[in-house]
């Protein structure tokens, strides 16, 4: 009797490992095809949206974008950048959160910047490149997501428009939502 038990409890633990050796190898493939399917992808014979040559450094952080004159931030908030590109988790916020911390923001340096309205972060899309939908050379890290804007619904007052970076569309979001910020400002010759 006690070799039946040992038999089926060695073929229980080996069931059991070649599970978990199918596990770790399904969940390695699957992170390796998660990490590709969000890399950036760009049409090679598409016309840029947003090439390098309309963008000039106010400082080391922000970018005049000579079409607007308008200065954007290079990292979406909550992020740093470090020299070369965005460090740190983009912070997500809510709605009326976004509106004060532009608030806040233009309070410290007295600078003017503000949540974008929808026209205007939407020049900021790079319109031939999907995850994220924007010029990545200019602004690293970006995540493939939505960022709010500072123009509300005209139909729903709980609503307010965001642009999303995955593939450079536009909607309305619940104001309530926790959404990215990318701050801009208007260009003045200081």
């Amino acid at each position: 009797m006690s070799n039946k038990v040992n038999k089926s409890a060695q073929r229980v633990q080996k069931s059991t490992v070649l599970t978990t050796l199918k596990m770790v190898v399904a969940s390695t493939l699957f992170a390796s095809a998660s990490l590709s399917a969000f890399a950036q992808e760009c049409l090679s014979d598409g016309l840029e949206t947003t090439p390098n040559d309309n963008f000039e450094a106010v400082t080391t952080s922000t970018l005049l974008d000579t079409t607007t004159d308008l200065v954007w931030r290079r990292c979406s908030e909550g992020q740093t950048w470090d020299g070369s590109t965005c460090s740190g988790e983009a912070v997500k916020y809510t709605w009326q959160q976004a509106l004060q911390l532009a608030q806040q923001a233009s309070n410290e340096d007295l600078l003017g910047w503000r949540l974008p309205n929808v026209k205007e972060l939407a020049t900021l899309t790079e319109r031939d490149c999907v995850r994220p939908a924007i010029n990545s050379s200019l602004f690293p890290a970006t995540p493939p997501d939505d960022f709010w804007t500072s123009t509300p619904s005209a139909d729903d007052p709980d609503r307010a428009w965001v642009v999303a970076f995955f593939n450079a569309s536009h909607s309305i979001k619940e104001k309530d939502r926790f959404i990215y910020v990318r701050l801009v400002r208007t260009y003045t010759n200081e």
